[in-house]
């Protein structure tokens, strides 16, 4: 349980947005991804995911880690879309509710609040761990501290950003206390948590995190770390499950998303910045990442501020 504490202490949690949905006409994305770490409180109505078309029941949350694709189903007899579609039409499928007195209280609707969760502000602890989506049920404590932070984005108070950092940890941390009070994911906790104590992993994950637009090769973390170049792929497969040019890409298309939501940089100077010389290969595996261009990624974000 130490360990766990000390993971927690280290995390950099950063809110992204909040908002109170309600679905105006059923839909089931298929191919269904984001980068931020996802929880959708349903309040009244139909939500399911995944392949056997698991149900979420009114009051019980879906958690979907960042990075993790998968289908997910919103209200009954849906039209199947791809994800490409469902982001650059939104505004045909879900419509922000604003009243704070009706949060909660319509057919159909449900609260969204996004996240990041970063390990030593490098490495996304959720999808670190390589979890699947899961439902967190009975914890009424997370359901009205989720509803507070919805009410907390839709009013303009003296220190709002502060509350809604607060209540952004405290989600965070029932989330991790839920997963092991059930003891879910024993085995995957047990491997993928461990590489979080070796420093020269660590100093690796911090040199990306500050080198994103430069050179990250093999040969360069293996200065990094003080191991050969040779074994450096290894090490940092045998500690993370991954090899470190798919970390690296993530690193550098989940920069590339921030960018796009939050500058009107364009695509060509977003690639350069992320390490990408050539535009065109940066477009084309953002899409394959994605399943969306970059363009369009951008769009999302100002689609009736959903």
């Amino acid at each position: 349980m130490e360990d766990y504490n000390k993971i927690i202490e280290s995390l950099g949690i950063k809110f992204l947005k909040a908002k109170n949905i309600k679905l105006l006409q059923p839909i089931h994305v298929r191919n269904y991804y984001d980068v931020e770490n996802t929880i959708i409180l349903l309040h009244q109505g139909t939500l399911s995911y995944g392949p056997d078309n698991i149900k979420v029941s009114e009051g019980d949350i879906l958690f979907i880690p960042g990075g993790k694709l998968l289908s997910i189903t919103y209200g009954s007899n849906p039209t199947t879309i791809t994800n490409e579609e469902f982001v650059s039409n939104k505004e045909k499928y879900f419509a922000a509710n604003r009243d704070i007195a009706r949060i909660g209280t319509l057919s159909d609707s449900f609260s969204q609040v996004s996240f990041e969760a970063k390990v030593f502000d490098s490495v996304n602890f959720f999808a670190s761990l390589d979890i699947p989506p899961f439902i967190i049920s009975g914890v009424p404590e997370l359901v009205r501290t989720i509803q507070e932070l919805v009410a907390e984005q839709l009013q303009e108070l003296p220190g709002k950003e502060r509350v809604t950092q607060i209540k952004t940890d405290e989600i965070v941390v029932e989330i991790v206390r839920y997963i092991l009070k059930n003891r879910m994911f024993v085995e995957k906790l047990a491997t993928n948590s461990t590489y979080f104590k070796d420093p020269r992993l660590i100093d690796i994950f911090n040199h990306i995190k500050i080198n994103l637009g430069g050179d990250l090769s093999n040969k360069v973390l293996a200065n990094v770390a003080n191991v050969s170049e040779d074994y450096v792929g290894q090490y940092f497969k045998m500690l993370t499950g991954i090899n470190p040019q798919d970390y690296i890409e993530y690193q550098r298309m989940e920069q590339a998303v921030k960018l796009l939501r939050t500058t009107k940089k364009s695509i060509r100077e977003i690639g350069h910045e992320v390490g990408y010389k050539d535009t065109a290969y940066f477009c084309r595996r953002f899409k394959m990442m994605f399943g969306i261009p970059a363009g369009k990624m951008r769009r999302r974000e100002t689609l009736m501020n959903i």
